[in-house]
């Protein structure tokens, strides 16, 4: 055989094995990828997250209603305490439980297998570990706030169909460890997340680390009437102050988008679905009219055009009893924007926790007087309200004069700081008891003090379900839980 037919016959066999492998490809469902990617796992969950947490939705939360900042036109079931006709609580359960808990742990999982090369991106990967552990504790914090007892131990694992309950302070003492143990691994000397892929900082390690600081912060603020974890509260809170978040540049906030289904939740369930649902309440807005808030200019829409009562540019209705739409203060229209952000931290909370702490005789610097301030002059900041130190000035709201207590300071502070914030202010407001708001004429319940628990726990799960409703002192949304000691 001559050296040219040689070079034939190896053209013709390369030319094989080429087509061959190309036709294997041909197997591969390119659109539907048989693996998913660590980090887009985390992408889902991080937004499952916050949409929950600022969900607005009648069917998803409740919150802002039992708060009284808003309340509804024609249907006043969920002002009026109802949270099961639309099963607020199953939503709330599967979307913390299985839409994020269990892609941050198959996240985890992932990213935890990938083979780094250099010490750089072993830092790298070990920062992106730590994020998805800290946003776990963030979504399992709020379950165990919002039920008592809830799946832990034996959660999130497929061959354990019907999990037990684990007691919830049990829970929070095992996630403020986990925090602890996170936080000294965070390492700013390399980044973690991309800026597509970590919608609230964009990967940003140093301010992942304020943010965690803030939620230890909050954390342990919930454990400080309990005797028992007298000594896990003051570390949590003291070891925080300093490195929370304490500028509004700081704040954690996901970057929503401009088209459906990433969309900021308030456009989704009020613009994009043609609502006239929600307007605000008397008591809320009075309150901020007294006090000349020029943060009212921020939560509600100047949408009151009456040529007959020009004087009355906001308005707000009995709570729970119907409304005409028209007649009352809108939500802000910034506020429904499809790229409005959705807060879950933020340098106001932050402060006003330290003014609180300080009132209560932790070290953490300062004088609450100053906290309380800065608290003020953040949320100012944040709502774009101008003019802080007129407002600061006033003898309802100047710290030494504002009120009897600490309590009802904060309090009434924290009603308008936390706006729209309806888990971490139903929180605050069942930790400390201010402001007293009115209790609706045809509520279906007492103010609810938790989430009753998920219908198809009661019936997929019995068991567990029958000995946490009884540890707990009874499934009922009245039941007071472990750090509700007033």
């Amino acid at each position: 055989m001559n050296m040219k037919n040689k070079f034939l016959i190896l053209g013709l066999l390369v030319a094989f094995l080429t087509a061959c492998s190309d036709l294997t490809e041909l197997n591969i469902d390119k659109k539907n990828p048989t693996a998913v990617s660590g980090e887009s796992l985390f992408t889902s969950a991080q937004k499952n997250t916050v949409d929950q947490i600022t969900a607005t939705n009648v069917n998803f939360s409740a919150l802002r209603f039992f708060m009284q900042w808003w309340t509804e036109t024609t249907y006043t079931e969920e002002a009026n305490y109802d949270i099961t006709t639309r099963n607020c609580p199953q939503q709330h359960w599967d979307e913390l439980f299985r839409r994020s808990l269990a892609n941050y742990k198959e996240a985890a999982r992932v990213i935890s297998e990938q083979v780094t090369f250099t010490p750089e991106e072993e830092i790298v990967k070990q920062n992106k570990l730590t994020i998805i552990e800290i946003s776990s504790v963030l979504a399992y914090s709020n379950l165990v706030e919002t039920f008592g007892n809830i799946p832990y131990s034996q959660a999130l694992d497929v061959n354990i169909l019907n999990p037990v309950y684990d007691d919830g302070l049990t829970v929070y003492r095992d996630l403020l460890a986990r925090l602890n143990a996170a936080i000294p691994k965070l390492d700013p000397s390399q980044g973690s997340f991309t800026e597509d892929q970590d919608n609230i900082y964009q990967g940003n390690v140093d301010q992942w680390i304020k943010f965690a600081n803030t939620l230890r912060l909050r954390m342990g603020m919930l454990l400080a009437d309990l005797p028992s974890e007298a000594a896990i509260a003051k570390a949590a809170i003291e070891s925080s102050a300093a490195g929370a978040i304490l500028d509004n540049a700081d704040n954690a906030t996901i970057d929503y988008l401009s088209a459906i289904p990433n969309t900021n939740p308030l456009y989704a369930d009020q613009v994009a679905s043609n609502r006239q649902d929600y307007i605000a309440v008397d008591t809320f807005v009075n309150k901020l009219l007294e006090l000349h808030d020029n943060r009212i200019h921020g939560f509600f829409a100047d949408n009151l055009d009456d040529p007959n009562t020009p004087e009355i540019e906001y308005k707000g209705a009995e709570y729970a009893q119907g409304a005409t739409y028209a007649s009352f203060s809108h939500v802000n229209d910034d506020m429904r924007l499809p790229n409005a952000k959705g807060t879950i931290g933020s340098a106001a909370e932050t402060e006003l926790l330290l003014a609180e702490a300080v009132e209560r005789g932790y070290s953490v610097g300062g004088t609450a007087e100053e906290h309380y301030n800065n608290a003020i002059r953040a949320s100012f900041g944040e709502w774009g309200a101008g003019d802080v130190d007129t407002y600061l000035a006033q003898p309802g709201v100047a710290y030494g004069s504002a009120a009897a207590t600490w309590q009802e300071k904060i309090g009434l502070q924290a009603w308008f700081i936390l706006y729209n914030r309806g888990n971490e202010a139903w929180t605050t407001l069942r930790r400390i008891d201010y402001p007293k708001l009115e209790v609706p004429v045809s509520a279906f319940s007492g103010f609810p003090v938790r989430y009753s628990y998920p219908v198809n726990e009661q019936t997929v799960n019995p068991d567990s379900y029958d000995q946490a409703a009884a540890a707990i002192g009874g499934d009922e949304v009245e039941t007071k839980l472990f750090w509700d000691v007033h």
